[in-house]
Formats: C-alpha cells, sequence, structure tokens
C-alpha cells in the first residue's frame, strides 16, 4: 500500500508524457496511480487502463472525478496529461471535486484559461503543481543557489536555447498523434514551438536567475509548409534589475534532440549547464580557471544534496528529475493532512500564468513587426 493514491487523465496509448508522469509519481513508492480517463475515446480508455493494470478506469474525466470524489478510497490527486485545451476543463473537474492537481505544462491554451484557473485554484483551496521538471535536476539547483548566494555578482546576460528537431517533417499528416495536436490551434492554443518547450527554456531562465523577464522582442518562423503553428522562434529579452538575455527555441533544429542549455554571466563569474549531461555544472570565475561541479559531489549546497538519488559517478536524469517534484508535491500532501501551511517548493499556478502570458507576448511582438512587448 502506498501512502497516496492517484489517478491521471489523458497519457493512453500513443502518448509520451503520460508514462513519465506514472513512473516520476510512482519512482518513491509514495504514490501509485490506481485510476484513469485515458482517452477520450472509450476503447482506447479502457484499453490504456488495462496495459498499466489500473484498478479503475473511466470512459470520461467528469465521471472519473465525481466518482472518486465520493469513494473512502478515491484518489489523493490526478494527473493532468491530455492536450494544452483539455488542462482548464479537466483540471476544473477535479479541483472543484476536492482533489489536488498535477498538470503537464503550459498551463492552458490561453492566457484567459490560465487566470481562469488561477481563480478555481485559489477557490478550491487545493494543491497544484506544473511540471516544468528541468528545475528538478540536482545541478540546476544548485545553479539557482549559486546565483542566489552572489558568486555571480551582478547578473549582465543571460543565454538560454532549447533545439529539437523532431518537427523537421510534416509529421501532423502523417499520423503522428504527438505532432497533429501540437500543431493544431484548437488543442494547442496560440504557439507550438513556444508553448511546447519555450516555455520551459523561459521557466528554466527564471528559476536560475531569480530574475523575472520583463519585456520580448521576437520572430516567430513556420518553416514546415502549410504548418498551423511556429516551429522555430528567436527573441530578445529584457530581465528584472537590468539583465538582457536571448531565447532561442526550435524543432526543426537538424540533428538537435532535446539540446536545453542555459549560460549565466556576471560581473564575478559565468556559468553554464547542459540538460543533456545534467550531472555537470560548469563555473567560470574571472580571472580564473574553469570550476567544473558534479551532481551527487559532498561539496553541493542543501537544495542539490536532497535533489540528489545517486552516488556521485552514477548517471542521474530525466526521471528523477521529473520525481523530485513529484516528491516535494507529496511532501506539500503530507503536510496539508498534518495541518500544516504547505512549501509550494515546486512550479504552480503563477509560473503557469506568467508561462501563458510569456507565451502570449511573444506572438504579439513577433505578430507587429519584432517589436518590444511587455510581460
Amino acid at each position: 500500500m502506498s501512502e497516496f493514491s492517484a489517478g491521471i487523465v489523458g497519457g493512453g496509448q500513443g502518448a509520451f508524457i503520460g508514462a513519465v508522469h506514472r513512473t516520476a509519481a510512482e519512482l518513491d513508492s509514495a504514490a501509485r496511480v490506481v485510476a484513469g480517463a485515458m482517452s477520450a475515446d472509450p476503447e482506447r480508455a479502457r484499453a490504456s487502463a488495462k496495459a498499466w493494470h489500473l484498478d479503475r478506469a473511466y470512459d470520461s474525466f467528469e465521471t472519473m472525478a465525481a466518482e472518486e470524489a465520493k469513494r473512502e478510497d478515491g484518489i489523493d490527486f490526478v494527473i493532468v496529461a491530455t492536450p494544452n485545451h483539455l488542462h482548464l476543463p479537466v483540471a476544473r473537474a477535479f479541483l472543484e471535486a476536492g482533489i489536488h492537481v498535477v498538470c503537464d505544462k503550459p498551463l492552458a491554451a490561453s492566457l484567459d484559461e490560465a487566470r481562469e484557473l488561477a481563480d478555481i485554484v485559489e477557490r478550491s483551496g487545493k494543491l497544484f503543481a506544473l511540471t516544468h521538471a528541468y528545475s528538478g535536476y540536482p545541478l540546476a539547483r544548485e545553479a539557482r543557489d549559486f546565483v542566489a548566494s552572489g558568486h555571480l555578482g551582478e547578473l549582465r546576460k543571460v543565454q538560454v536555447e532549447y533545439n529539437q528537431d523532431w518537427l523537421m517533417e510534416p509529421l501532423e499528416r502523417q499520423g503522428n498523434k504527438q505532432a497533429q495536436w501540437r500543431t493544431d490551434p484548437a488543442r494547442s492554443g496560440i504557439s507550438c514551438c513556444v508553448g511546447d518547450i519555450g516555455t520551459h527554456a523561459k521557466h528554466l531562465l527564471e528559476f536560475i536567475s531569480g530574475r523575472k523577464v520583463r519585456s520580448v522582442c521576437a520572430e516567430l518562423t513556420s518553416f514546415v509548409e502549410g504548418r498551423q503553428l511556429d516551429d522555430d522562434a528567436s527573441m530578445l529579452l529584457r530581465l528584472e534589475g537590468g539583465a538582457r538575455g536571448t531565447l532561442v527555441c526550435s524543432q526543426i533544429a537538424c540533428g538537435e534532440e532535446n539540446g536545453l542549455n542555459i549560460r549565466l554571466y556576471g560581473s564575478k563569474a559565468g556559468l553554464e549547464w547542459h540538460q543533456m549531461e545534467p550531472n555537470t555544472l560548469l563555473v567560470k570565475p574571472a580571472g580564473k580557471g574553469w570550476e567544473r561541479f558534479r551532481a551527487g559531489g559532498g561539496y553541493l549546497g542543501d537544495a542539490a544534496a536532497r535533489a540528489t538519488r545517486v552516488p556521485a559517478g552514477h548517471p542521474e536524469g530525466y526521471l528523477e528529475a521529473f520525481a523530485n517534484l513529484y516528491r516535494d508535491f507529496m511532501a506539500d500532501l503530507r503536510r496539508v493532512r498534518a495541518g500544516e501551511p504547505p512549501l509550494r517548493d515546486y512550479p504552480g499556478i503563477i509560473d503557469g500564468i506568467r508561462g501563458m502570458r510569456f507565451v502570449e507576448a511573444v506572438v504579439e511582438s513577433a505578430a507587429k513587426g519584432a517589436v518590444w512587448v511587455d510581460l
């Protein structure tokens, strides 16, 4: 028996992120996914639940929310792993049924929906987490602490990029389910590339730097002929405190896999971290040799140590980082059960609203000819 039981909406056959959520939620044995409405197609929903050996399968998320709220052994939280346009209605159904929510990013299909969801979260009094999972890496947290400690000096420049190549071809017209909904404005919203991976890059930038993006000047491109939404973006950023930055994201960058990289430059030092080599953090002090910090090292700070799961020298990756968000979320579930205030040391509703405002500002800037737009 696990301490918590969870349900999932979406993530059925043909999906990628549902299995990632399940693995992350169950990695520490504190939770078990026991119920699901895993597809809008009832037959696929039942087949997906059977393949996962779930205790309870539902044909719709509305039925699932209502029934789980009635059960003495009902779920403690739900995982929302659907396309963007369903985040609001699914989260609303469970929050109003008194069930905590973990939602995949971006928060919603539009800024208006994000704000509506924020109101629902506030009224419900329930916990809400948003899975910007890259902030769960030990050395991303070490980088955040390094900047916050002042060792970087005055922050001057930030460069972040997130490059993939999986949408180089029109996969949405070749039966690829993941490409179909991401490039469909009715299901994805007003952006594909920026909403899908640009929001990750922006969140990581703000997470590590401790500075909010204040304004953006952007260009969006759809390189694949006939594609309705962007598959590439380049932008200039102005940050709080006067720092400047660049953000590039692309899903047509030939040869790239999952190239999320960030560099920060201050008046005393620079630092550099690469998601595909996540166990190394490079620090570049002024006038000195570079320093190389490794995950699991006894010299790391408390935040990195708490996020580290394996001994030094063993690969620690995406699933573990994802699971760190779930571990922090479930620690808050325990606090709530004990009548204590939650710490909310994970991305949440405010991060989601800022992400959607970022997407809308980028689209507005590009539509007006790459002009500066405030967030």
